[in-house]
């Protein structure tokens, strides 16, 4: 006899997002059962967001220790154990784990059941010997790296973000395929971590985002030793005696990388299979499930949340999807999903964080109507005393100084570009972020020198001028 559950709330997929859901859903009296078939925290604990960022963060160190030159200290060519670095990466892991456990979760009062999810009609869903019947159901499922169709690839050893952390000795030449941020993040930590790298792109490394903000990047991968290429064709792969070899071809010319490892970064696809959607009514595609402004998907009894959606891939959309999944369900509110003040940060050295509209969206909608504020990281003090002098904001506004968006490569960027979201999602006008008083010496003058500048024209103009040198022949 199968065992039949009628919780309020069935969750599927207990990454990011479902595990939002689930803890504040269960919190505030629903009775939630979650369904996760793999690890729980999904791939942001364990394959995504937290191993790659201790990655970089130990190679960062790395590079520190091999630029301390320019500080006045002595240079050395660090020293790096791999066995060591796996275990650093997987300690973090270990010490997160617990705020996503079971057992956490169990303990808020969520019935957790450790199978694979699938729909068996409209308002069902089985799970191994259980079956759900909920009064609403989420689909929070994330996505999956993809494979590219490359010839040779089934028959040539590859890496993913999957396994790439388990990694305990040193690439000898590391080749990158996919040039977004995924694979920009990782090239870079390994070239810092020893590796010789290759970056290959179809098109340009990352493409999404602003092209006068990336070249930032892209120079300082070069000059610290990473072969980019972009606008190619992987032609084939294949695995060597030692080793592996790609063909590429660009402008017509084929030419040949032979390296040790390959990483795939070219991109995600959502994790539909075996869910049995077509039983539900759910409409989907190879590029997710569709979902409403409501995340509601075609049977409005189930939503989908985060990467299955096919839309943004962050995990802080996923989060933000986990809040208009509680007030839609819990609070009967009609809360639908807005990305006008949507930030991400890509974690290079020096990173990039955008928020709002680019210079090319802002140009499509408004033609000549614009005003583009820049800033040079290396006019602040606080760059120029550590050193982190790579970088520049660039801000758009309408000419009445509406704020549209903001994109800055430079150090600690993602911390910076907070309050550019916040402006935004306000609608506030430049004024506001050039009337602030910034602590000095911070990176965050940068914001207050870029908003500034919106005045400059009128404020060093001749007629102000003028209006200044009759202010002054006047008595006090």
């Amino acid at each position: 006899m199968a065992n039949i559950l009628k919780p309020d709330i069935c969750v599927i997929g207990g990454g990011a997002g479902g595990l939002s859901v689930a803890a504040a859903a269960s919190q505030m009296g629903a009775k939630i059962v979650l369904v996760e078939r793999g690890k729980m925290g999904g791939d942001c604990l364990n394959y995504g967001c937290v191993p790659s960022k201790a990655t970089i963060a130990a190679a960062h160190k790395a590079h520190v220790i091999r630029e301390s030159k320019k500080f006045g200290l002595k240079a050395v060519e660090p020293t790096i154990d791999f066995q060591d670095l796996h275990d650093h990466i997987h300690g973090i892991i270990a010490a997160i784990a617990p705020h996503d456990s079971v057992e956490r979760f169990e303990g808020l009062g969520v019935t957790v059941i450790h199978d694979e999810g699938r729909f068996t009609g409209p308002r069902e869903v089985a799970a191994g010997n259980t079956i759900i019947q909920a009064k609403k159901f989420i689909i929070s499922t994330g996505s999956s790296a993809d494979i590219p169709p490359i010839p040779g690839i089934d028959a040539t050893p590859y890496l993913t973000n999957k396994t790439v952390f388990d990694l305990t000795e040193a690439p000898d030449h590391l080749i990158v395929v996919g040039g977004g941020p995924i694979g920009s993040e990782l090239a870079q930590a390994h070239r810092r971590l020893g590796a010789k790298v290759t970056l290959l792109e179809m098109f340009r490394v990352l493409g999404k985002d602003d092209p006068e903000i990336t070249e930032v990047v892209k120079t300082r991968m070069i000059k610290e030793g990473i072969d980019i290429r972009e606008n190619i064709k992987i032609t084939k792969v294949s695995q060597e005696t030692e080793g592996l070899s790609v063909w590429i071809k660009r402008n017509g010319q084929e030419n040949v990388i032979s390296g040790s490892h390959l990483l795939i970064t070219a991109g995600r696809s959502p994790n539909t299979s075996g869910l049995d959607l077509q039983k539900a009514g759910i409409k989907f595609d190879r590029r997710g499930i569709k979902v409403d402004a409501r995340l509601r998907t075609s049977n409005k009894r189930v939503f989908a949340i985060g990467d299955v959606t096919g839309g943004v891939q962050f995990t802080h959309a996923a989060s933000c999807h986990a809040g208009i999944i509680i007030r839609n369900i819990l609070f009967k509110l009609p809360a639908k999903v807005n990305y006008d003040a949507f930030p991400w940060v890509t974690y290079t050295d020096p990173e990039i964080a955008h928020v709002g509209q680019t210079e090319l969206q802002a140009k499509e909608k408004l033609s000549s109507d614009l005003r583009i504020l820049r800033f040079a990281f290396a006019e602040t003090d606080r760059a120029q005393a550590e050193q982190e002098t790579d970088g520049m904001i660039k801000v758009i506004t309408d000419k009445k100084g509406h704020i549209l968006g903001c994109s800055m490569a430079g150090s600690r960027a993602g911390e910076l570009i907070l309050p550019w979201a916040l402006a935004i999602s306000q609608k506030m006008k430049i004024g506001v972020m050039a009337s602030v008083v910034t602590p000095y010496p911070t990176l965050s003058e940068v914001s207050k020198r870029a908003a500034g500048s919106f005045y400059t024209p009128s404020l060093f103009s001749e007629r102000t001028k003028k209006i200044v040198r009759f202010l002054l022949r006047l008595p006090f």
